[in-house]
């Protein structure tokens, strides 16, 4: 005999089998025969009364609505922090109702894509059709998958376009959205795995021509879930914005500031200005000022806005096309400091002396024009005696004192000792219709480090001002590496012949004295990157550990507001701290720094994975021309399936798959992360130069398979035939350091 299931046994089944929830369904789950069924049939009846169950196909349901129990899904929160969600499955006419998930408790957290059993309740004439009440969570977020749809006479397949999976999943004929073949989806899983061993997924949303120029940002987007559609609300709040005057704050229209960004500068958020300190008490000092656009004056707390920015935490940029953190109206136009037009900002006057030390600072709230807004190559092309038509007349009174107060600047810069890891940036460049024209690697120009050095002043001089007011904020934290990670990059540094001091505190200057020694050297890239790879990722935190890479005490972002939600939080902070208005920080943002701080890092890690994978398949679509092409490149990680290479010409990473390596077996390493032949000993490891062939390049999923022809400028060994360690011997330093060098790909770290 069946032992008749419990109440929550019933309802946990109905809300997994939300398809098959009829009588005869539960009994045959359960294996209830017989006159057992009455007793099933009694349960399901006070299930019904009780408003937890509702029968299919009877009159409890009118056409077009939902049962007063049903299986929905829960959507992101909206600008204002309402958390929506959608019914599991809608057999409606038109759209589906519009659902408001009501929490009983603060117990009830829900994260969007959870699955929970809830009971609506109807509202007539308000914005939504429904309440939701929680009856239980029945499931985590659903896995979501996007890929491209194969057209099948029983619904279909997806095959995924992350390069990391090669599963691809089933679609049922109901369940395709009416997709078109090739076509770019968006998925959840469905089931389990079905007769052929593959899971079943649903399409929830069809996203067109995966070929298009287009499609490669927005495969990104949607893979990492960075919102990219302003709620029309936000749009309403953003349009309803006026410019800022002058009222309560200073005139700083008179001042001398500029900006200097890269030409193809989407938002302008800093301006700078230096000049000769004029007090004789600091001879050959410098007067440094930097202001920021007034974010906060526009996004106050608890609005639109407010909640929408801190949702993406951050903007993301792509080749193509940026998705912001606010709206255009004011990161394109309100709060960006154009040329010629009155701005709202907080700006920061620092006097710093002859070796660039930082003196004293002084906050203000004011409104400032911009003289000129300018371009790194121009503004470093008129130092180095070429100046442009617009840079000749601001090249004495403006560029030159910028310049002077850089160069004492970097004095300080040199006795403070920040990490100098020297690893180029990718610049991808498109072709109007979105197609890559080129792959280049940025220049560094001393206009970059000014910028870059003055941005850092100013953020030392945030946090250093927060804490004297004794304000909470955000901190940028970096902290030093590991032990074990240090003693990783300690045994590759020591197998390539050169020191890493021991037993003492690490600092940044041991570090770069470790760079120095290998640079222009045969380790040059191998050290660089075992560097990079034993570094932490930065992280916001409201307590202060220091930021190790920069080697700074206290360090805050307090530079781009227009792009950072760290920033607008310390913006807030100086605002109340002092007493400059009441859109500084709330008492909800103090409550909910810590909240804030993970929110905000985890976004910025989202946009970085998301602007990296956009990279990988803008390379593959540009290299997709070129299969069969011979390239040189260095091994940047070795793993049991195979190598990792970092092509020259692109920086590209392409894998070379275990089976093409060489006609011997190998042993992998994992504690070395090396590969051993078994025949002829021959070591391969990271930092060897390599050159390879391009078998495929996917641009859908961004990766690049490439074939071994050479290693250091000599064939593979052809197995037993070969002398024994024919690589390895040959450069016993290397073979050593490459045994002791770190794991695959490098991301580079933002500080």
């Amino acid at each position: 005999m069946a032992q008749i299931p419990s109440r929550e046994q019933i309802l946990d089944w109905v809300a997994d089998h939300p398809e098959a929830a009829a009588k005869r369904d539960i009994a045959k789950a359960f294996g209830i025969k017989g006159a057992e069924r009455i007793e099933l049939k009694r349960m399901l009846k006070e299930l019904e009364a009780e408003g937890l169950l509702e029968r299919r196909r009877s009159t409890y349901s009118g056409a077009g609505k939902l049962p007063p129990v049903t299986v929905l899904i829960v959507q992101a929160p909206d600008s204002d922090g309402d958390q929506w969600a959608r019914p599991m499955e809608w057999e409606g006419k038109g759209p589906a109702p519009r659902i408001l998930f009501v929490p009983r408790k603060a117990d009830d957290p829900v994260a969007e894509g959870d699955r929970i059993l809830a009971k609506l309740i109807e509202i007539p004439g308000a914005d939504h059709d429904y309440q939701a009440r929680l009856i239980r969570k029945i499931g985590v977020a659903q896995h979501r998958l996007l890929g491209i749809f194969r057209k099948g006479p029983e619904g279909g397949r997806i095959v995924p376009v992350d390069k990391g999976s090669d599963k691809e999943w089933r679609v049922g004929r109901d369940a395709t959205m009416e997709a078109e073949d090739g076509e770019l989806v968006e998925a959840e899983q469905a089931g389990p795995k079905g007769r052929l061993g593959l899971p079943w997924a649903r399409i929830v949303e069809r996203l067109g021509d995966p070929g298009a120029p287009k499609a490669v940002s927005l495969i990104a987007i949607h893979q990492h879930g960075i919102p990219d559609d302003f709620p029309d609300k936000v749009i309403a709040e953003a349009d309803a914005q006026e410019p800022a005057t002058l009222d309560g704050r200073e005139d700083m229209r008179d001042l001398a500031l500029v900006t200097i960004d890269p030409a193809d500068a989407r938002d302008r958020d800093d301006a700078c200005l230096a000049m000769p300190d004029a007090d004789p008490s600091n001879p050959g000092g410098h007067l440094i000022w930097v202001a920021i656009a007034d974010v906060a004056h526009y996004v106050t707390p608890g609005s639109a806005l407010d909640h929408e920015a801190r949702r993406r935490g951050n903007s993301t940029y792509f080749p193509d096309r940026v998705v912001p953190m606010l709206p255009d109206r004011l990161s394109g136009d309100l709060c960006s400091l154009h040329e010629g037009v009155s701005r709202a900002c907080l700006a920061v006057r620092m006097r710093i002396d002859a070796d660039g030390h930082k003196i004293s600072h002084r906050f203000h709230r004011g409104l400032m024009k911009s003289r000129a807004s300018l371009v790194y190559d121009e503004v470093q092309a008129a130092m180095d005696g070429a100046p442009s038509e617009r840079c000749a007349p601001l090249l004495e009174p403006v560029i030159r004192p910028l310049y002077a107060a850089y160069a004492a600047l970097m004095k300080a810069r040199a006795i403070r000792q920040p990490l100098e890891l020297d690893l180029p940036e990718r610049q991808i460049k498109l072709t109007d219709d979105g197609r890559v024209a080129s792959v280049n690697f940025k220049d560094r120009l001393d206009a970059h480090r000014l910028i870059e050095e003055f941005m850092v002043l100013a953020n030392v001089a945030a946090a250093e001002e927060l804490e004297r007011l004794k304000r909470p904020l955000l901190y940028r934290v970096h902290e030093e590496p590991s032990p074990d990670k240090l003693e990783s990059l300690r045994e590759v540094a020591e197998a390539s012949g050169f020191t890493l001091a021991k037993g003492q505190v690490l600092k940044t200057a041991h570090l770069n004295r470790l760079l120095a020694q290998a640079e222009g050297s045969d380790f040059d890239e191998l050290i660089n990157l075992s560097t990079l790879r034993s570094m932490t990722q930065a992280y916001y935190n409201p307590q202060n550990f220091g930021h190790f890479g920069l080697a700074l005490r206290s360090y805050a972002h307090f530079t781009s507001p227009i792009r950072r939600y760290s920033d607008l939080i310390v913006h807030r902070a100086l605002i109340s701290g002092h007493g400059w208005g009441k859109d500084g920080l709330s008492q909800h943002d103090i409550e909910t720094l810590d909240e804030t701080a993970k929110v905000i890092s985890d976004t910025e890690r989202r946009s970085m994975a998301a602007e990296r994978d956009t990279t990988d398949r803008y390379l593959a679509a540009f290299l997709s021309d070129r299969v069969g092409g011979e390239f040189t490149g260095r091994i940047s990680g070795v793993q049991k399936f195979g190598l990792f290479v970092k092509l020259d010409e692109t920086g590209a990473d392409g894998l070379v798959p275990i089976r093409s390596v060489g006609r011997e077996f190998f042993h992998y390493d994992p504690d070395s992360q090396t590969l051993m032949g078994a025949d002829t000993g021959t070591v391969i490891g990271i930092g060897q130069r390599v050159l390879v062939r391009l078998a495929e390049a996917v641009p859908v999923t961004g990766g690049l398979m490439l074939d071994l022809l050479e290693i250091d400028g000599a064939s593979m060994p052809r197995g037993a035939s070969s002398k024994r360690g024919k690589h390895s011997a040959r450069r016993p330093g290397m073979a050593k350091a490459r045994a002791a060098a770190g794991k695959r790909k490098v991301v580079r770290k933002r500080r």
